[in-house]
């Protein structure tokens, strides 16, 4: 069975930083393109972030420059600079292909 396994959020202020952490298990997801998601209150979850299996990163407009996609032998991370209340949300690692797991609550609040 494929879990993943979300951490690192939190509440923070207009500004600051999270690291978001991602333990993946029942999966080989060294071969697989992992992307990170979120879903705001209200909206439909969207994909932020992804990583190819050798390093090659995408990122939606509104992250580039704040949001760094990052990957090990043990997880997949995403470090996040600068958050805007815009940020809110739950946060989530995937292959794209699979359940979704319980995700991270970040919350950007002053």
């Amino acid at each position: 069975q494929v879990q993943f396994v979300e951490s690192g959020g939190g509440l923070v202020q207009p500004g600051g930083s999270l690291t978001l952490s991602c333990a993946v298990s029942g999966l080989n997801f060294r071969r697989y393109a992992m992307q990170w998601w979120r879903q705001a209150p209200g909206k439909q979850r969207e994909l932020v972030a992804t990583i190819t299996p050798n390093g090659s990163t995408m990122y939606i407009d509104s992250v580039k420059g704040r949001f760094t996609i990052s990957r090990d032998d043990a997880g997949v991370y995403l470090q996040m600079n600068n958050l805007i209340p815009e940020d809110t949300a739950v946060y989530y690692c995937n292959t794209g292909r699979h359940d979704w797991g319980q995700g991270t609550q970040v919350i950007v609040s002053a």
